[in-house]
């Protein structure tokens, strides 16, 4: 039953909705933006060490775990819009901390310093996406459209994997930006995210009674546990490349990827075997990797980052339905948080494990990436796909 404050929604693409949508494209570009350049910053204006460079890099997955447990606590004793923009904000100053560090305003930027703001970084950035995709775009679409509209967000986020270095790195290149003023197109678009879900009107949710401090609820699904391992491997192979590519083309290849998947969701898989999906998605990663190992030029920098594109587009979406369908009734914002985990904190590690190799990184970041594939599409294949068409409940 809809209450008296409770906004209607016949279609999906309202203007709330989309609100919602760039708030997470813009959240999510706020991250990644920094993928290809932090590193630089830690490295010549930190003077950081390889290893310390990548433990600073990584540390970022450990905290989106941080607040998950007291995700459920949160949005049930405060407003959870109220909660999701305090975590942009904390995630913001971060980044206005990090700027400072490295632009002179410290002595010199400590090792630990910067574990920790990364560490609280992730942390906020975690419970702003859990309650984001797991409370708020449900409070703001009709309970038949929620599948589409799990679908829709994630795509958005998805695109920011693209957009948020390719606007880094035209910043630097083209209109030559110091690297650690990009720290503040990233707090810029964390702000900017702030401001568009500020805007929304969510309906008013009376708390409820009894509700402990510690829980897996919007958190984590334990019935999930064989595909966030078997998503995982596949994010942190992605993160290991990312990590190697430095130049606009190559997200821009992945950009026109991610057109192709759109198109082979609609047009090529719809009737398709349900498996075939990610079975083609790790085919076209295995063929990218394998061509970035033995033709490292531009032109195949470019096709292979399309391939990456398409795999991620099909993996991905098929994965966050895959969540859905095995969760139960009211579990559909944990699958929701459980799918980020594995995708985000995959990306984050495998990002740290490549800059923390020896300066002949590319062909041992490659190589990692091509076995952890291969690994994840044999675990899908002879136990993952068979074990979810059992144990799914939608």
């Amino acid at each position: 039953m809809n209450a008296q404050n409770t906004p209607v929604h016949i279609r999906l693409w309202h203007r709330e909705f989309w609100q919602m949508a760039l708030a997470n494209l813009l959240l999510s570009m706020s991250v990644y933006i920094l993928y290809p350049l932090l590193p630089q910053c830690l490295e010549d204006n930190g003077h950081f060490t390889a290893v310390e460079t990548g433990g600073a890099m990584a540390v970022f997955a450990l905290g989106l775990f941080l607040f998950g447990p007291f995700c459920s606590f949160l949005v049930q004793h405060y407003r959870r819009n109220k909660v999701c923009l305090w975590s942009i904000v904390i995630m913001a100053a971060c980044l206005g901390v990090l700027w400072y560090l490295f632009d002179g305003g410290w002595p010199s930027a400590t090792f630990p310093l910067v574990m920790l703001l990364r560490l609280v970084q992730g942390a906020t950035f975690g419970l702003a996406q859990m309650i984001l995709s797991s409370t708020l775009v449900i409070d703001t679409c009709e309970s038949y459209l929620r599948t589409e509209a799990n679908h829709s967000m994630s795509w958005f986020g998805r695109f920011a994997l693209s957009l948020g270095p390719l606007a880094g790195l035209f910043a630097t290149r083209h209109f030559h930006m110091p690297v650690p003023d990009v720290l503040w197109m990233a707090v810029g678009c964390a702000l900017f995210a702030f401001l568009l879900i500020r805007m929304v009107k969510f309906p008013f949710r009376a708390p409820s009674d009894h509700v402990t401090l510690f829980s897996t609820d919007r958190f984590w699904l334990g019935s999930g546990f064989i595909l966030f391992v078997n998503l995982l491997l596949i994010s942190v192979a992605v993160g290991m490349v990312l990590a190697l590519a430095t130049t606009i083309d190559f997200y821009a290849g992945i950009m026109v990827g991610y057109l192709f998947a759109l198109l082979a969701c609609r047009f090529v898989f719809r009737d398709a075997e349900l498996k075939s999906e990610v079975v083609s998605g790790l085919i076209l990663f295995l063929a990218a990797l394998l061509l970035l190992m033995v033709r490292p030029t531009a032109s195949s920098d470019f096709i292979a980052a399309a391939l990456i594109g398409i795999a991620i587009g099909l993996i991905g979406s098929r994965f966050l339905l895959f969540f859905i369908k095995l969760s139960r009734h009211c579990q559909r914002g944990t699958s929701q948080s459980t799918y980020m985990l594995a995708w985000e904190s995959g990306i984050a590690l495998g990002v740290g494990i490549t800059y923390a190799l020896p300066a002949s990184r590319y062909t041992t970041s490659l190589t990692i990436s091509l076995i952890l594939v291969s690994l994840a599409m044999l675990i899908y294949n002879l136990y993952t796909h068979r074990w979810f068409e059992h144990h799914k409940n939608r």
